[in-house]
Formats: structure tokens, sequence, C-alpha cells
């Protein structure tokens, strides 16, 4: 049977030494779906971005985007599935020795070999999709707020038109306006795109803005998978106490 997921998980198991961090986890995130996923730190949701993106290898299962599997292809096949992908990472991560609209338009140069003035034209006018203004551009990541460096972390995202953004802790650092226009950002550009999103984040403010559906891990394995609303109705008491953020529950902190 034809399925219509942009990327299918099945089985995924890794660990490292006896630190088991995916254990068996099964997951389907539909095209143009934008899936969150919840869960305390260090529960593996960052390894399991680095498996899809075939960053990291499991140690067995299978990661499928459109069909086609992840795990154990070669380089030329890994860069056509990169391709394909954007992603705005924790604390922005953009270079510091680029300027703004370098930053925005690094893939549109080292992958797709824009020139560098149509590459900076391009940027300039994607900037301004997030909300700033072609000034920016000739900054350097210094010179910028929190905010700003957001906005321009997302706007490298989505400079090559992915099919696929990542958002690696999307608000972390910023006060809840800021992070409400972030997400209100995100929303726009997945949208625009019709691309399909997976963001991991530990803020419920900002998963119910994003999310069409939320997973949560717990143990190496998804426990939850519904949308918001069911999030609020549901009796499991693992996704309960996570979304309360209750220290009584029986997800027990380690020390």
């Amino acid at each position: 049977m034809k399925t219509s997921a942009k990327i299918k998980i099945t089985n995924l198991h890794k660990s490292f030494g006896k630190k088991t961090v995916l254990n068996g986890l099964h997951l389907e995130i539909q095209k143009g779906e934008s899936l969150v996923i919840i869960g305390g730190s260090g529960t593996g949701k960052s390894v399991l971005i680095k498996c899809i993106q075939g960053i990291l290898t499991p140690d067995e299962g299978s990661v499928l985007i459109d069909g086609q599997e992840v795990v154990g292809t070669n380089a030329k096949e890994q860069e056509k599935l990169h391709a394909k992908m954007g992603m705005l990472f924790q604390g922005s991560a953009l270079f510091d020795s680029m300027k703004v609209w370098e930053n925005v338009a690094f893939s549109l140069m080292e992958n797709h070999k824009v020139p560098r003035e149509e590459a900076k034209e391009k940027a300039v006018q994607i900037l301004r999709q997030v909300g700033l203004g072609a000034w920016v551009a000739d900054l350097e990541p210094a010179e910028l707020s929190g905010g700003m460096k957001k906005r321009v972390s997302l706007a490298r995202a989505i400079a090559t038109t992915p099919e696929i953004i990542f958002f690696d802790e999307p608000t972390t650092g910023l006060d809840p306006i800021m992070s409400d226009v972030i997400n209100e950002l995100i929303v726009q550009s997945v949208k625009g795109l019709g691309a399909t999103a997976l963001t991991i984040t530990h803020d419920m403010a900002s998963a119910r803005k994003i999310a069409d559906k939320i997973a949560m891990l717990y143990k190496g394995k998804i426990i939850w998978h519904g949308t918001v609303a069911e999030l609020d109705q549901t009796d499991n008491e693992y996704v309960r106490q996570f979304v309360q953020g209750s220290s009584k529950g029986p997800i027990k902190v380690e020390v």
C-alpha cells in the first residue's frame, strides 16, 4: 500500500557504548506535516534528527525519505538527500566570520553554485520574508540581537526552498514575545514552502503553535503521538507530567 509519509522510521536503534538512546523507535511524518517531538533532556531527540539526516548511522532499523532508504547510502546519495533539507540549529550557529547575507546564502553558493551577486539579492529577499530589512545583510552576526540571529538562522534554513526543515529548540534563549514571533515566522515559512517540518523542543507554547502533530519520546521510543487537541485530553501519565512540568509522576529525573 502506498503511503504519503515523507519520512518513515521503523525499528530504529542507536546506542553509544552501554547507553541506549533509541530503542526500537517507530514514527511516520506525512508530506507537508509539521511534527513536534517533545521529551526531556538526553532522551535522544537530537540523535533521532541526526539519524534521519544520515549524519549518524543507527545500529538497526530503517529511515525512508520519499521511500528511499537513508541508512547505508553512499556519499553521493546522501548529498542528494541533504539538498532536500534545511536546518535551524539550537543557538542559531551562524558563521562569525561571514556577513549576515553570506550566512543566509551559504548553501546557495556552496552547494547550488549561485553567483555571489545573485546569491546576495536572494539573501536580502529572504531576510525580508523573516522581517529583517536589507540593511541587516551587511552586518556581522556579533552585531545581532538574539531574536535577529534566530531570524537569520531561519532565513538560512529556508534559502534553498527545502522539502524538509528541521528545527532544533528554535526558541531557546528568547523571551516569550520574541519566541511567539519566531514561532509565527516558522509556521508561515513552512506553510509557504509546503515543507515537511520536524521540530524538537521543550517549549510547550512553541510546540502548540508550530505543530500539526506532537510526539513524545521517552526511553528511546515514541510513547504518544497525536494532535494538539488530543494532547490536552490524553490520559497518558507520562505526557501529562511533561506537559504540566511536574516533578511528581512516572518520569524520574536522573541525578
